[in-house]
Order: C-alpha cells, then structure tokens, then sequence
C-alpha cells in the first residue's frame, strides 16, 4: 500500500509532545504526504479525522497508544508509536529516529500487527447500559473502597467460580504485560486471541489466572455487597456497578493494528528488557 495520507497526535497532557509532532508534520509534508496534525485531541475529534487516512503517528507512551487504537481500530487505521512515556511497551520508536524512520515508511519496509481487542458491555435487568472496546483489560475492582467485591464468573454461560477479591481482570494477550502481569497472571504472546482471566488478591476464593480458549466469553456478575465496585476500560473508571450487573466479555469485532518496523520476534526481547534487573551506572 502506497502511502499518501498521515495523522500525527501529540499527547494532549504533555506539551514536551508538541513540537515533535510539528517536527514530523513538517517533515512529512515537505516529502508530499498529505498530513494532519492534532495537538491536542479527544476520541470523538481523533474519529472524525481519520477518514482517508492510512496511517496515524501517536506521541507518547503506552496510555496515548490505547487510547489511539481504540478509535483507529474500527477504522483499521494502523498506528506508529513514537515513545515520549516512561514505559514505550507498544510503541516502535524514540523521537530521534524519526528521520530513520521516514525512508522506511516511503518504501513500504514494515509490516502490520494485528492484535485482538475485547468488546465489555454492561447488563441491568437484561438491558445493556453500556458498550465498550479495550485493548489492554476490562477491570472489575473495588476503587477507592475498603472492602472485597464479590464477582461470581461464567464461561461460556456456565458458573465456574465466584471471587472474594480487591479485583477481576479479563485481559487480552495485550493485556497480559499490564495489571495481569504485576497481578500474578501468565505472560501470552500478542498475536494470540485467548481471554485471560487474573483476580487480585483473592480471599478464600480461587487464587489462579485462567486462560480460556479462543472465542470463549466471560460473565462477571456483581453479588450484594456493601460496596459499589467499578468498571475500568484500559485503565480509566467508566462506570460504577450495582448488585446483580452483568459484565459481558468477549472478543471485539475490530482489531488494533500496530506499525512494526523490527523483526517479528521483538516482543519476547523487548519484554526481557523490561524484565530484566538492569545495572545501574550510579556510583556506589
């Protein structure tokens, strides 16, 4: 696919973001692509901006990537990270390798990947309130309040256990590497489409993740409590539950696309990079 359509994102909480993305706007143009450019922006701006475009540059960290596949995976827009966070997991490049980058891009020497996204609606009664796709994990937990929810969880429609728990995760392979991760969940690599599901810190009540199959749902119900637990979609808190709501789980319809211009097996090393205890240069 020839390129011809750009639309860079600056992070709109990070001003340092800004005259990069002017930068790479810049640079884009004098080589006659066709480029937009947002510095700052909500979903709603950066959906009405994507038509025609063929590939969207977002600015930041992990955060600016969710936040930008979650609105150009409907659209099957890719999106090419650019790292100004304190992680960079998703995203593909630093900032000084952008005019590195350029010559790649204008020959077509990258490839896509496609990773599964989750689609969480809400029940009440039968009747669904909410309907929302993440990337990263749909979150079942406690908030700021003191005391254990009490989710019971279906698979496929039958009961297979209920938690005492500060939280429920139901992440994707994507999501493995976030909250499941520093939960206790198993790494799974980001091509696969299985559902993973971690509790956190659980009490008397199944301690162990499970991973469930390709095309398996999740049903959390939320049990009586003297809490409201909360809903939160990669990380942000969206809506607060009752007693017997459903959260309905299950694989999205629309895939987040990512731009990859390292070899196809970068994960697992940008992962042990992560992992690994680093050695510090500080004098002792």
């Amino acid at each position: 696919m020839t390129l011809q359509r750009f639309g860079i994102l600056a992070h709109p909480l990070r001003p340092q973001t800004v005259p990069v993305g002017a930068e790479m706007a810049a640079s884009l143009r004098q080589h006659g692509f066709d480029t937009w450019f947002l510095e700052t922006w909500t979903e709603e701006q950066l959906a009405a901006s994507l038509d025609g475009t063929q590939m969207v540059i977002a600015i930041g960290g992990d955060g600016a990537m969710l936040r930008a596949a979650r609105v150009c995976g409907p659209a099957s827009v890719p999106v090419l990270g650019v790292n100004m966070g304190k992680l960079g997991f998703l995203t593909e490049i630093a900032p000084d390798e952008w005019e590195q980058t350029l010559p790649l891009l204008r020959e077509d020497r990258y490839w896509i990947e496609d990773r599964m996204m989750i689609t969480a609606s809400v029940l009440r009664d039968g009747v669904e309130l909410l309907r929302l796709d993440a990337l990263n994990d749909v979150v079942v937990s406690r908030g700021g309040e003191m005391g254990l929810v009490r989710v019971s969880a279906y698979i496929d429609s039958g009961w297979t256990t209920t938690y005492n728990c500060d939280a429920v995760i139901v992440a994707t392979a994507t999501g493995s590497t976030a909250y499941a991760l520093a939960s206790g969940g198993p790494i799974l690599p980001p091509e696969l489409r299985n559902l993973l599901v971690v509790p956190v810190a659980p009490h008397l009540s199944l301690d162990r993740s499970i991973v469930l199959p390709r095309g398996a749902d999740v049903d959390l119900r939320i049990e009586e409590m003297r809490i409201h637990p909360f809903l939160a979609i990669d990380g942000v808190n969206v809506f607060q539950f009752q007693a017997n709501d459903i959260l309905r789980v299950q694989a999205s319809q629309h895939t987040a696309r990512f731009v990859r211009l390292r070899e196809k097996t970068y994960f697992y090393r940008s992962l042990l990079d992560r992992l690994e205890p680093r050695v510090s240069n500080e004098p002792r």
